[in-house]
């Protein structure tokens, strides 16, 4: 007997406080209960230890997501001096130790320097990156000598906050904001290398990917509240969600049916936008109609998300 179609879910994201101790994989596991529906992923993985903003799609939604993974991010963190771990993060065997004692301030100041702007990042041997077709956390934990190679990447802040001393450790709270595809735990492995005593990461927490902030999360168990009183998961609509990853193009009627079909279109406003896209297009509703991107014949789609009807 054929399975009954299930209806399309109302599209939208939903920036998740993830908790510590959750996978990225655990938290579209449990959106899905929520917002009854398996159309559900993720932008951007947040170790189990992390904290913070997890954005989640639903439905359409998810075909935004490659979008939003690669913007740029923003994280508050503690680094431990004194104290290196195979994982280059709490979550890993202690390697070696150092007397940290010593490193003053304003060390911590010039090697901080140092790894701001545009620089080249080993990423950690226990990332998700594949070497030969495995990920390389796998071939490390299984006891491989695992050798990345060093990638560029922005760090356009890294900023200390706060110094605390406990004896022969250092602890030392930053704020940095980084390009997609940059590692905070290897930025803490590589502050203590250059101090010369080891380092690792012991909190991590998201605070922005793109123009999405804490400010926009709400915890699971807020969100399964509303559901337990009958309520919908709340989603940011798929015109304001685009509005805060991408350049904005406001569409007429006229060209908001032809991208809904497909076509190319050449509006008055597409001068004033820099670059090759991509763009989020919107109709004069608000509403997400196309990402496009610069093309023959003028900006194409390249994602269509609300489609022309016939009659339109």
């Amino acid at each position: 007997m054929a399975k009954t179609p299930q209806p399309e879910p109302a599209p939208g994201l939903v920036v998740v406080d993830k908790p510590a101790g959750w996978t990225s994989h655990d938290v579209v596991g449990r959106m899905r209960r929520l917002a009854h529906t398996r159309k559900v992923g993720h932008a951007g993985t947040l170790d189990p230890m992390a904290t913070g903003v997890l954005v989640i799609g639903i439905g359409r939604a998810t075909r935004l997501l490659t979008y939003i993974v690669g913007h740029d991010k923003e994280y508050t963190a503690t680094i431990r001096l004194g104290q290196t771990t195979v994982t280059d993060d709490a979550e890993g065997e202690v390697t070696a130790t150092a007397d940290a004692s010593a490193v003053s301030d304003d060390q911590v100041a010039d090697a901080v320097l140092a790894l701001t702007g545009q620089i080249q990042q080993v990423p950690s041997s226990v990332s998700a990156i594949k070497v030969d077709g495995v990920r390389s956390y796998k071939r490390a934990r299984d006891g491989e000598d695992v050798q990345l190679a060093a990638r560029p990447v922005t760090v356009s802040a890294f900023e200390v906050l706060d110094t605390r001393r406990a004896d022969a450790l250092v602890d030392i709270d930053v704020r940095v904001a980084v390009s997609s595809g940059t590692y905070v735990r290897a930025l803490a492995r590589d502050l203590g290398a250059a101090l010369g005593v080891g380092g690792h990461l012991t909190a991590l927490r998201r605070t922005r990917v793109g123009g999405l902030t804490l400010d926009d999360a709400v915890t699971l168990e807020a969100l399964a509240e509303l559901v337990d009183a009958g309520d919908e998961v709340p989603r940011v609509p798929l015109g304001t969600a685009a509005s805060a990853v991408l350049p904005v193009l406001d569409l007429d009627e006229r060209d908001a049916v032809a991208l809904g079909y497909g076509q190319a279109i050449d509006p008055d406003g597409a001068a004033t936008l820099e670059g090759d896209g991509p763009f989020a297009a919107l109709a004069p509703d608000g509403d997400l109609v196309a990402v496009v991107e610069r093309g023959r014949g003028g900006l194409r789609p390249a994602v269509v998300f609300r489609p022309s009807s016939p009659a339109a």
